[in-house]
């Protein structure tokens, strides 16, 4: 006869939110055992007893049968003594140490979108309508365990038919915190700019349509906070919103109602379309169609457009009745958060738009869209929030983190791109985007992420790590707080990211290239070389420096760049008639040209983002720059499906560690080309060789076999793409980002392991 044994099963990971307690009942169920499951703040707790080979067979289809959502870290067991259960129960939800993940928000599933669209249901056209596999998780919790009294859900009493599928086991809505229906749960509300309600309901959403059809600008309360919306089609509307929101020139994303409709606008490939369709339902970077039915304005002379489906009930119900997408962006000002709240939404916004569609369930924490593009045959996030955010990072043991004496770490990130995160015990839980902290509004939002990741896993910092730039508001921050505190290198950081990212180990060489970064020598550092050993790093490379004349005036001015690029290469006397020299005032060349010879506020920089702004202005493609990156997207954009494997002639200099890559010859040489009439397209083409045959260069003096791509400079395709194609060729393991961004997003989980590894 079978032996009967009671198991004892501890689970950690993804596995509260996502009907894993049900899944485990109807398993335990099904195999005739009894016991119990809940859920606990660290995790689910099982015990189960029967027949020993009924128990094993319950062990291994765990993992198997899981729900698809769900992810197991860890599965610990212990067998013991039977005593006796008579069934087996689904038990209230108990404290403790708090390690559970809390999931991120995830895009409404098909079991609840043929629901909403079914006139026969009692959730027909229910714009608040989730269950088990989809639905706010992140941006409604307050605590754990993930139960309704800790969510904003709490003050919606579900009525007799949502609280029977709650409690039901077999049902997909057996503890789905923010279950509701029209009955019970949130309502639409549609108000002018001055807080007057229009409408309500189904009659809110049918004047938000009609709306949007005159041209009229929505802001939208959203999953994580508000969004700008508008007919991607009418050139007006869409201009209107540029002005009102400071946003010149930085690409709209689009919403559309289906795959199909954004099949015949952009160019998707397999990859792309899951990316679109998965439950995190990202904003993805797509190569565009003949589609002239948009408005020029959506992403000025941009090959490329940023697209996403509906997320949630309400998208999908607002762009079901429509035959257009629509533009849909941060509700916020250029530089600042996004708005939560519809009191400060009408506040903030009443400037820019004409209407508001607004709920009553309340948003905790602002969660923006995030933003993809497919590199080198994988996904890269390029920001990091609705459905990634906050899923942490696993610290593998093979790491130094075995050494008990690791505290609980938090890391404040950097200045652009902020996010901040916490390690406690093996996990990194990295916050959904911040932003740039430029801003007083910015700065709160800062503030209020980080006290919300504290409060939610109980997590007092025992250790903080920062940017080493003194002037970043983040190191400002940290720097005032009663704790240990250690300053990491910004290209040191970003290398660890992608380290971490790619779960290697040292040594590796980091290849870390961005706008800016404070270097070890006091000036800005941006095109560098880093060879990491177990818990330090040697600059073994740079670019060779030149002078940003006006600090940051010549970030938002590339012809300044172009200028000093200038100025380094050629006398003044051999300076050709550059188209470029005819947009800049006389006065303002002198300026400039006094600046850079008596050197006056003309800070030294090896950045290769600000040589891209520089030879994007030299050539002729982009003058004047409002937003970060501008310059390099155009000189990319440039190449326009260009193959050429010519590049320019360069330098390296030195024959001891750093080397100096002189780009002397290449600027020149790029002159020549101009002043020749050569197309910016081959120019463009050569100029991205060229920066990738520096990298095989120093690869090979390194003798390095793994080498890294990281920094804002590899958001570029052709880049990074043509990086990694030339590294195979030369027999190196490339290794670039997937789930973390290469920009300052990753800056935050770069600059806690720096942490760990200097306690090895």
């Amino acid at each position: 006869m079978n032996q009967l044994k009671r198991l004892k099963i501890i689970i950690q990971g993804a596995v509260q939110g996502v009907g894993f307690r049900p899944f485990v009942y109807r398993l335990a169920t099904e195999l005739n055992l009894k016991g119990w499951v809940n859920n606990s703040a660290s995790g689910v707790f099982i015990e189960v007893e029967g027949e020993q080979t009924r128990l094993q067979d319950f062990l291994a289809r765990i993992p198997q049968e899981k729900p698809t959502i769900s992810q197991i870290n860890t599965l610990e067991t212990t067998w013991l003594d039977p005593i006796n259960y008579t069934n087996f129960e689904i038990r209230h939800s108990s404290s403790g140490e708090k390690t559970a993940i809390v999931l991120p928000d995830l895009s409404t599933c098909s079991d609840c979108l043929q629901e909403i669209f079914d006139p026969n249901n009692r959730r027909y056209l229910y714009p608040f309508t989730n269950c088990t596999n989809c639905g706010p998780r992140y941006t409604i919790i307050e605590k754990l365990p993930y139960d309704r009294p800790h969510t904003t859900m709490k003050a919606f009493t579900m009525c007799e038919r949502c609280q029977e599928e709650y409690e039901n086991p077999l049902d997909r809505r057996f503890h789905a915190q923010p279950n509701a229906c029209p009955i019970c749960g949130p309502r639409l509300e549609l108000w002018n700019d001055k807080g007057d309600i229009l409408a309500n309901d189904n009659s809110a959403l049918t004047l938000s349509i009609d709306a949007l059809k005159k041209g009229k600008i929505l802001a939208l309360k959203g999953l994580g906070g508000f969004q700008l919306m508008v007919d991607a089609r009418n050139t007006k509307a869409v201009t209107q919103l540029r002005r009102h929101k400071h946003r010149p020139h930085k690409p709209f994303a689009l919403m559309y109602a289906s795959v199909e409709a954004i099949k015949n606008d952009c160019e998707v490939n397999d990859l792309e379309e899951t990316i679109l369709t998965s439950p995190q339902a990202p904003i993805i970077l797509l190569k565009r169609r003949n589609n002239d039915h948009l408005s020029v304005e959506i992403a000025p002379n941009n090959p490329y457009l940023g697209v996403m489906l509906p997320s949630t009930p309400l998208h999908h119900l607002l762009l079901h009745q429509l035959d257009f997408p629509l533009v849909a962006t941060s509700g916020n000002l250029a530089s600042e958060p996004i708005c939560i709240d519809e009191i400060e939404a009408l506040s903030r916004l009443k400037q820019i738009a004409d209407l508001f569609l607004v709920h009553n369930r309340p948003i905790i924490r602002p969660v923006d869209d995030s933003v993809v593009r497919v590199m080198g045959e994988r996904e890269m996030i390029l920001r990091r929030a609705r459905g990634y955010a906050p899923f942490p990072i696993q610290i593998h043991d093979k790491s130094p983190r075995k050494n008990k004496d690791i505290p609980n770490i938090l890391a404040v990130g950097g200045h652009l791109k902020n996010t901040i995160a916490i390690l406690k015990k093996n996990q990194v839980f990295i916050s959904q985007h911040i932003g740039d902290l430029s801003t007083a509004e910015a700065l709160k939002s800062f503030n209020q992420v980080m006290e919300s990741l504290e409060k939610l896993y109980d997590f007092e910092p025992e250790m903080i790590v920062c940017d080493a730039h003194p002037d970043y508001v983040s190191s400002q921050y940290a720097k005032t707080q009663n704790l240990p505190l250690m300053t990491v290198q910004h290209h040191y950081a970003h290398v660890l990211s992608c380290l971490t990212n790619n779960n290697l180990n040292p040594p590796v060489l980091g290849v870390a290239w961005d706008g800016t970064g404070y270097g070890d020598d006091n000036t800005i550092w941006g095109g560098e070389f880093l060879l990491v050993n177990d818990n330090n790093y040697e600059r073994i490379a740079y670019f060779r420096p030149f002078k940003l004349p006006g600090s940051n005036q010549a970030v938002k001015d590339p012809r300044r760049i172009a200028l000093s690029l200038l100025s380094e290469v050629l006398e003044e006397k051999e300076q050709k008639k550059l188209p470029f020299l005819e947009t800049i005032s006389t006065k303002e060349l002198n300026l400039v040209k006094q600046m850079l010879s008596r050197n006056l506020n003309t800070p030294l920089t090896s950045s290769v983002g600000r040589l891209f702004d520089g030879v994007a202005a030299l050539i002729g493609i982009c003058q004047n720059i409002s937003f970060e990156g501008q310059g390099a997207m155009a000189l990319e954009y440039a190449i326009n499906g260009l193959e050429i494997t010519e590049s320019y002639p360069y330098e390296i200099k030195g024959s001891v560690y750093p080397l100096v890559i002189d780009w002397e010859l290449m600027i020149k040489s790029i002159i020549e080309d101009k002043v020749n009439h050569i197309s910016h397209q081959k120019i463009a083409a050569k100029f991205h060789n060229t920066l990738v045959e520096m990298i095989i260069n120093i690869a090979q003096k390194s003798q390095q076999k793994n080498i890294l791509l990281t920094g804002g400079c590899f958001q570029n395709k052709y880049l990074t793409e043509r990086a990694i194609l030339r590294l195979k060729q030369a027999n190196f393991t490339p290794f670039w980002h997937n789930n973390i961004p290469p920009n300052d997003g990753g800056i935050a989980l770069g600059q806690i392991m720096a942490a760990i590894l200097s306690r090895k």
